[in-house]
């Protein structure tokens, strides 16, 4: 079809329209002519399809509207993160409800979301009674522990839900079986060793370790305790970095650890001599004493033989036996004759064990020390039929010859069962022994500080007040004085007291340590 209008090259009136692209051009020259077929759509973001851009796309190569493209990018960031966490396709969809159920179905982008996925994650896996570390899930997400926390605070308290209490029995098996420093040991000598651990952090619940603390800590400090014990040789500071915790503070867990185990020891014949250094030289027998006494019923100090497990007549008969195969060196028995002392012109007569009234702490050291000093016959079955050599000095007994895994504690117990076992060591908090402690030191201090204020207002009678002994003053103070000796014996801790007796406070009142409390209500209330 001709149109009126000139060809911009030709001059003829011969202006059509291209067949393909509807574009205008000249018919006598073939000259493309300017463009003027634009056609201006009006109606708004929902009005219909423009030339070159649809209505509500959502960018190149898409037709998703915003909704649907957060939706999709929300779900798969769930799976990706999930992967990296290692859950099931059923965890993973446990955790796309909780978040639902959260955001009303709007899902979510950005950082605040992330955060959410992992804070789910958290309580789903802590609902269903896994050990999932916080930590874990923070380095994943990319946040620290402290947001992550506030967010799992934030979706319990909107849920309404109730979590469990965290389980470091369940936590201690699970990083066991899986840390990589325990990869290449054998499945029988896993199970024997978390035995042995479990039995362990039940004790240290008994003990109040892990009260008031970070779980994690503790089950590091577990881990490489009965990796020593058994000889596995591991690095506090690779197990630390499995379980992504501090290692200075596993290495104070370790530490409690072995001074509950030395304080244990006390109660055997051998106890003064064990210290934090050797403790895991006699750590065998102190752990089998702690058995023993765990399985016993009776909590009296004197108990039956019947009631440990031993057979009394074979022991006896068998240690005191003329004609037994063991052998004890000489200077053994020389050195180890402050343990026993036996008067041989008495006959023991074992004719009657019912009159026969012996304690469980005597009954263990008995055994321990025979297990000690002689020679342990090795199995039948062996080919050359050897003795087994003593195992002085560093070494420990194989587990066939001291663990028996047959307690209680080394099962899975609630915590009302764990204070009720007798494991020959009942201790108080540590935070209780600390409050003590700074109660005690708060009263010499006060002391202290009447003694400076009689003697600045009467220095004529000073010495009529009772004398303070100058070492409790000094022992007062150094703590304050670790690296630098003060040329002074007072820091601001005295001066708060001496201002507080100075108002007539209470000593009753200074000695709970609210110093801040009474400042306000005695000597700025005014």
């Amino acid at each position: 079809m001709e149109n009126s209008r000139s060809c911009k090259s030709c001059q003829k009136h011969t202006i059509g329209s291209d067949d393909t692209t509807g574009n205008p051009v000249c018919l006598s020259c073939g000259t493309l002519q300017d463009y003027d077929n634009y056609d201006a759509q009006i109606g708004g973001i929902s009005g219909p399809t423009g030339t070159q851009v649809r209505t509500g796309t959502a960018g190149s190569g898409t037709v998703y509207n915003y909704n649907e493209t957060k939706i999709y990018n929300a779900q798969k960031e769930i799976e990706d993160l999930m992967y990296q966490l290692g859950f099931s396709s059923l965890k993973s969809s446990e955790v796309k409800d909780m978040v639902v159920k959260v955001t009303d179905g709007e899902y979510g982008q950005g950082r605040w979301f992330t955060v959410l996925i992992g804070a789910c994650a958290c309580i789903v896996m802590r609902i269903d009674g896994k050990p999932l570390a916080i930590v874990t899930v923070a380095n994943i997400v990319c946040c620290d522990i402290y947001e992550l926390g506030r967010m799992i605070y934030r979706v319990v308290d909107f849920l309404d839900l109730k979590l469990p209490e965290f389980d470091i029995v369940d936590s201690f098996e699970h990083y066991i079986r899986n840390a990589p420093s325990f990869s290449e040991v054998s499945e029988d000598l896993i199970g024997r060793m978390l035995k042995q651990g479990v039995f362990l952090v039940q004790c240290l619940v008994k003990w109040y370790v892990t009260t008031g603390r970070r779980p994690l800590p503790v089950v590091a400090a577990v881990l490489v305790f009965v990796a020593q014990l058994n000889q596995v040789v591991v690095v506090i500071e690779d197990v630390a970095n499995e379980l992504q915790v501090a290692v200075v503070t596993c290495r104070l867990r370790y530490k409690e650890l072995l001074e509950r185990l030395v304080k244990v020891a006390r109660g055997l014949p051998w106890g003064e001599d064990v210290t934090v250094k050797n403790i895991m030289k006699h750590a065998t027998f102190v752990i089998q004493y702690m058995e023993l006494k765990s399985m016993s019923k009776n909590r009296n100090k004197n108990k039956n033989f019947e009631d440990v497990g031993f057979d009394l007549d074979y022991l006896i008969d068998d240690c005191l036996s003329n004609g037994n195969d063991y052998a004890l060196d000489a200077d053994d028995t020389v050195n180890d004759s402050q343990y026993f002392t036996m008067d041989h012109s008495k006959r023991l007569s074992i004719e009657g064990p019912n009159r026969f009234q012996i304690s469980q702490e005597c009954l263990a050291m008995i055994y321990s020390k025979m297990k000690d000093e002689m020679h342990v016959h090795e199995s039948t079955h062996s080919k050359d039929n050897s003795i087994r050599k003593r195992k002085r000095g560093y070494g420990m007994l194989s587990y066939t010859d001291w663990w028996k895994g047959e307690s209680e504690m080394s099962k899975k117990l609630l915590v009302k069962q764990i204070v009720e076992k007798d494991v020959g060591l009942s201790v108080m908090p540590p935070s209780f022994d600390s409050g003590c402690l700074a109660y005690e030191r708060r009263k010499e201090k006060i002391k202290a500080a009447k003694y400076r204020i009689h003697k600045t207002m009467y220095p004529s009678d000073a010495s009529s007040i009772d004398t303070i002994d100058v070492g409790s003053l000094e022992h007062v103070n150094a703590g304050k004085r670790r690296k630098r000796k003060m040329k002074c014996d007072v820091d601001w801790e005295d001066f708060i007291i001496e201002t507080l007796l100075l108002h007539q406070v209470e000593e009753v009142e200074i000695e709970k340590g609210y110093y801040k409390t009474l400042m306000d209500l005695h000597v700025f209330n005014y």
